[in-house]
């Protein structure tokens, strides 16, 4: 489990066909402290660290997770933000991230607005009804706030508003219109929408 509060922006060093997909990320995470099998939110899917070295981990991802998530685009280079898995007592800055991505959005709005950025993002419309003004989603693994839901025909788009700390903390720094981003809806949306399907 997760809060969607980034601790650091690792950058993925290689990646390469074995089984599914292996990917080596680097991070100034303290490796000697994260356990072989620990899990790391990385761009808000929860991987499964399978070797380890000073600055470096490797977690194996599978056909299904390329599939509904944006990490078959990873190169070299390609900035990711990481979370490590809660600890009992840690403070819940965010919100409750599992790390399992509900959808892939696309940016559609990339914009400086003073020294913010506003950011829409689209997603397909019959995801709408688990996102709400003021309400929070995780993208990419960040807990955010959303600001405004608009509904147009068969798509929904997401106004975000990213404030410097966000910018300079996360991967939104290399972030454009047109990325595909991993999109995790609130867990209580869920239940709540799949409660009115059943009543």
């Amino acid at each position: 489990m997760f809060t969607g509060i980034v601790t650091d922006v690792g950058k993925v060093r290689s990646t390469e066909k074995k089984g599914d997909m292996r990917a080596v990320i680097e991070t100034s995470y303290d490796m000697a402290g994260v356990d072989i099998g620990a899990s790391i939110a990385c761009a808000g899917v929860c991987l499964t660290v399978v070797e380890k070295g000073e600055g470096w981990f490797a977690a194996d991802i599978s056909d299904e997770t390329l599939r509904v998530t944006n990490l078959g685009s990873w190169v070299e280079g390609t900035l990711v933000n990481l979370e490590r898995s809660l600890a009992v007592g840690d403070e819940l800055g965010g919100h409750i991230v599992t790390g399992h991505v509900d959808c892939l959005g696309r940016i559609v709005r990339f914009e400086n607005v003073g020294d913010s950025i506003a950011m829409d993002i689209e997603i397909d419309g019959s995801h709408g009804k688990y996102v709400a003004s003021k309400g929070s989603a995780a993208i990419n693994g960040t807990s955010l706030t959303v600001n405004a839901v608009t509904d147009i025909a068969d798509k929904t788009v997401m106004s975000i508003n990213l404030i410097p700390h966000t910018q300079s903390v996360t991967s939104y720094k290399s972030s454009s219109v047109g990325d595909q981003v991993n999109v995790e809806f609130d867990i209580l949306a869920r239940y709540v929408a799949r409660l009115n399907e059943k009543a």
